[in-house]
């Protein structure tokens, strides 16, 4: 089936479940598109090597809606991409806890847990065994998974657009936000969206970019925000500094942050370092866009 396919039809119908006092949707009413097959079932546990909450084996995408107090609601949102290789998703670091701090700002957050390589007991483990070479989006079964998560991506801004109103946001105020191999599916978003898809602020976080199809920035890219650390240890931050200079030399708004330490996926860990203020910086550069306004 073709990605377009996938992201259009896919996405127009939901499923809502009510978790833990949060909103928990799903974002196809039956077996997404491109997976069918597909049968573990899906995992959270807390992964020893990442030292984190993980979660694993995503067979039916979703979001998390945390949404902020309506007395400080201000209608911007955004959709939160955890990282994880494709293999697992750093749940909290990169997910919760960043949408917690958004809700203090009054600023709706969604939770994606988009598809993921299908793996063992431990996927994490499994991530790790395999960062020497070998291409980690793709599962055993030579399945891409990349074009699966991105059409999540893209089915998640849908979704949020269509209930806006429901969420009380404004749907030109949407924007989409990834770490690592989330930061591979927001990048993707930025590339490769539809009129109707299209986020209205993306911010990649220390993005892997050697996913991401290669295509033109497009004529109404959206404002990007960019954060790396230039001793990531899988060497990224260039690809950091690539996507920044394809957004200037196409005369598009652009932030980045490059710092000289913080390694890779601090996501919101605190090191007593200054990507521990990360998060402040993306505050200010939403406060620029006009975005934190009522």
């Amino acid at each position: 089936m073709k990605l377009h396919t996938i992201c259009l039809l896919g996405c127009l119908l939901v499923t809502p479940i009510v978790t833990h006092a949060q909103k928990v949707i799903r974002l196809y009413p039956g077996a997404a598109p491109g997976s069918e097959n597909w049968k573990q079932p899906e995992k959270e546990y807390f992964s020893p090597i990442w030292n984190t909450q993980v979660v694993t084996n995503v067979v039916h995408p979703t979001l998390t809606a945390f949404l902020p107090a309506p007395a400080t609601a201000n209608g911007t949102a955004v959709i939160i991409a955890p990282g994880g290789g494709f293999h697992a998703l750093s749940i909290n670091s990169e997910g919760v806890d960043v949408a917690k701090w958004l809700n203090a700002k009054g600023v709706a957050a969604f939770v994606l847990r988009y598809r993921l390589v299908q793996t063992g007991e431990d996927g994490v483990k499994e991530v790790m065994s395999k960062m020497g070479g070998q291409r980690i989006e793709v599962d055993a079964n030579g399945t891409d998974v990349v074009p699966l998560a991105l059409a999540d991506g893209l089915a998640a801004i849908s979704h949020v657009r269509q209930n806006a109103k429901e969420y009380g946001i404004a749907p030109n105020r949407i924007g989409f936000m990834g770490f690592s191999a989330g930061g591979t599916v927001t990048a993707s978003v930025a590339f490769q969206y539809a009129a109707a898809t299209r986020p209205d602020f993306v911010a990649p976080i220390y993005a892997y970019m050697g996913a991401v199809k290669p295509a033109s920035v497009p004529q109404d890219a959206p404002p990007m925000f960019i954060v790396a650390a230039t001793d990531d240890q899988l060497g990224l931050a260039p690809d950091s500094v690539k996507l920044y200079s394809q957004w200037i030399a196409a005369k598009k708004p652009a932030e980045m942050h490059l710092y000289a330490k913080g390694g890779h996926g601090f996501g919101m860990r605190k090191q007593n370092l200054p990507t521990d203020q990360w998060i402040e910086r993306f505050g200010e550069w939403l406060g620029v866009q006009g975005l934190l306004k009522k």
